[in-house]
């Protein structure tokens, strides 16, 4: 283990924990309010430094550089982060989201803020884009340079700063969303059509490495001792994800229904603590069936670019709140201020995005926590 210093404003664990626990068992009357930021004028002495503390890219690191070296560069962000209200340190484990793609074989290009998978090739050196899908049997290979890495660097980060900082679960992606880097989008809207048993087969192979996958990276994890977190501002005592289906804003209800409802209900017998990411206006078609599921805990709102901000969708996250789900939102200092006039803010979890001082932090804070 190695010290760590955190900054100023971090209620400590005990009460954290406390709080979000309260929260997920209903107990909580109020929102849970989170804000990050870095001790005044130290981002701008570090221009390289994550826009928040705790949004890390590993992926702009070389593969061969050494995890402590890697993990000092974020250490020394962390210690100068300020964390007010509910949120919590912790260190994620990022190179882009979906990287499960990576581990089954997918080509992986690392830029300096985020990742871009295109389809393996066969042994022929054939594209799976082309090759017939009865013939394709995704599997991790455990020797993979990328799975190496991320499992390296959460284990040492949990290690170095056990009982300190929590760690998140690297953006592992959802099925279709892997699918789709396996096999490419256009190729994969046209099978959902012509070949739905090839694609549910597909569909149970990624999940079941998905599973296998989230398994040992958990087990890492828990070697810190803070129960689980993610890329997504959710923390948990015990397995928590943010599932996603970026791919389901461009399907029916009933494709939904086929490949991505079996694939969470499977996941959710195993990971208590499930959020869903429901990503633009396209989704809230789905809205329905994610309200029935009995194993989901709340739905992440994100609107979407180009479209109005969270604030400005209170019939649906009244929808949500009422369908018996918690709601987590990244939302500006005005739009939280709406959201709990208008609706309460029992089962919201707001993460604040304004550029705040610490001193305005607080206050926002007191304000909509009535503490």
């Amino acid at each position: 283990m190695k010290e760590i210093q955190l900054g100023n404003g971090f209620k400590g664990w005990p009460e954290v924990q406390q709080s979000w626990q309260d929260w997920w068992d209903g107990r909580l009357d109020r929102p849970l309010v989170m804000y990050e930021t870095y001790q005044p004028g130290w981002k701008a002495r570090n221009p390289n430094a994550p826009e928040r503390p705790t949004w890390t890219y590993a992926g702009k690191f070389a593969l061969d550089m050494p995890v402590d070296s890697v993990l000092d560069h974020y250490q020394a962000a962390l210690e100068a982060a300020l964390f007010f209200g509910d949120s919590i340190p912790k260190y994620y484990v990022n190179f882009g989201p979906g990287v499960l793609a990576a581990f089954l074989g997918a080509d992986c290009q690392l830029s300096p803020d985020t990742a871009w998978f295109s389809p393996p090739q066969d042994a022929e050196g054939r594209s799976w884009e082309q090759i017939p899908l009865a013939e394709i049997n995704p599997s991790i290979d455990e020797t993979n340079p990328l799975w190496l890495r991320v499992c390296a660097l959460t284990e040492s980060a949990a290690r170095r700063w056990k009982g300190q900082v929590a760690i998140g679960m690297t953006d592992l992606g959802g099925n279709l969303d892997v699918l789709a880097s396996l096999i490419g989008s256009e190729r994969l809207a046209m099978a959902l059509l012509d070949a739905p048993e090839e694609v549910e087969r597909l569909c149970d192979e990624i999940r079941q490495t998905w599973l296998h996958c989230y398994d040992h990276l958990h087990h890492l994890m828990d070697q810190a001792g803070l129960g689980s977190a993610c890329w997504a501002s959710i923390w948990a005592p015990e397995r928590a994800y943010m599932f996603q289906s970026d791919f389901a804003y461009m399907i029916s209800s009933n494709h939904f229904r086929q490949f991505v409802i079996p694939d969470l209900q499977e996941s959710f017998e195993t990971i208590p603590y499930a959020f869903y990411h429901l990503d633009g206006k396209g989704q809230i078609r789905h809205v329905d069936q994610l309200l029935a599921l009995e194993g989901l805990r709340g739905i992440q709102w994100i609107p979407g670019d180009g479209t109005p901000p969270p604030e400005e969708w209170l019939p649906l996250l009244k929808r949500i709140i009422d369908g018996g789900k918690r709601c987590q939102l990244y939302v500006s200092a005005q739009g939280a201020r709406k959201i709990v006039s208008e609706l309460g803010g029992k089962g919201f979890a707001l993460d604040i995005t304004d550029d705040l001082t610490p001193e305005q932090a607080q206050a926002l804070i007191g304000e909509l926590t009535g503490e």
